[in-house]
């Protein structure tokens, strides 16, 4: 789970023909400008954001009619690039730096929060850029999961800081634990999750398990390690156990699993989940559904809608092979 992470940096170009400008970085780079919605919402963590603009600017102004480059590279790359191709540009201005910041329980407490413990200034994202400098920084606040890119309309608020970047990066994590209990006092809950494959395909079944919990950002793994399990008097069985802090419904969480037992009609493993020591049955999360059947491909149908499409194709391959070893078994 990821709570904090940088933003794309932001690069003004000066240049006395912004046309030419802008066929330079098309033709070097290989990319088509894009609106300033499109590439922001396809940006990631320590990526660029290069802005072409006449050199008789001098401010940082973010102006959504020209669009801008999304620049799949570090800035201090990218301005490498820039350098080594004698760019036909006069000057380059840096817009102040981003931090996005998680805050999955009371935004206004949040808030609150920033704006005594930083000085902070609320804003806009597009004024934030425009009045931020180079040495500030802009935090941008979200309730969504931040290991992917994030669409600006999913932005609960925005602030400006007048610090250097790192130190209130480095403040921010050292203030998270608070900063989580002022939001989330009774929020935290902590579930165990347990597998069990008849056919011993642990390992394929726990790379499937730790993948969506991490795309999907649904907590903290704070331990994991084989255990036994009961299921009936003098019967033992060895499973493998995973432990999770989330703020996160444990029946959210059941459900969404429950699509990685099956695929269609074909069982990969049990995966159970407990609660405050309580074992979830499938049935409290299955009203409107007839069999375990219709439960886990609905699961599996909304499971593959949220996950990243890098991490579906990582899942999808991972399948396969559990399919492959299951083949002979399914001929006997």
């Amino acid at each position: 789970m990821r709570l904090l992470r940088y933003g794309p940096s932001l690069v003004f170009l000066r240049t006395s023909n912004v046309e030419d400008g802008e066929e330079f970085l098309s033709n070097v780079f290989g990319i088509q400008k894009l609106s300033v919605d499109d590439a922001w919402n396809q940006s990631n963590e320590l990526q660029t954001l290069a802005f072409v603009t006449p050199v008789e600017e001098w401010k940082t102004i973010l102006n959504l009619k020209r669009g801008t480059f999304l620049i799949k590279m570090r800035c201090d790359s990218f301005l490498k690039e820039l350098l080594n191709s004698k760019a036909p540009f006069d000057r380059v201005n840096l817009g102040p730096h981003i931090i996005i910041l998680r805050i999955p329980g009371d935004i206004e407490k949040a808030f609150s929060f920033i704006k005594k413990r930083y000085n902070a200034f609320e804003t806009s994202f597009a004024r934030g850029v425009n009045e931020g400098e180079e040495r500030d920084t802009l935090l941008l606040v979200t309730d969504k999961k931040i290991n992917a890119p994030l669409n600006l309309r999913e932005l609960k608020g925005s602030f400006i800081i007048n610090e250097d970047f790192i130190h209130v990066y480095r403040t921010l994590r050292l203030d998270l634990p608070v900063l989580m209990y002022k939001t989330l006092p009774e929020g935290w809950k902590e579930i165990t999750i347990r597998i069990y494959d008849t056919n011993k395909r642990y390992e394929e079944n726990i790379e499937r398990l730790l993948l969506v919990l991490e795309d999907l950002d649904l907590g903290f793994v704070v331990s994991e390690g084989w255990d036994w399990d009961y299921p009936r008097p003098f019967m033992r069985i060895r499973v493998y156990k995973v432990k999770l802090i989330t703020w996160e419904d444990p029946l959210r969480i059941k459900f969404l699993l429950k699509g990685l037992e099956y695929r269609g009609y074909n069982r990969f493993a049990d995966i159970d989940v407990f609660s405050e020591g309580k074992k979830i049955s499938w049935t409290s999360i299955s009203r409107e559904y007839n069999s375990k059947f219709e439960l886990s491909k609905a699961a599996r149908e909304e499971l593959e809608s949220f996950l990243s499409e890098d991490a579906r194709k990582k899942l999808h391959a991972i399948e396969a092979k559990l399919l492959e070893k299951q083949a002979p078994q399914d001929e006997l």
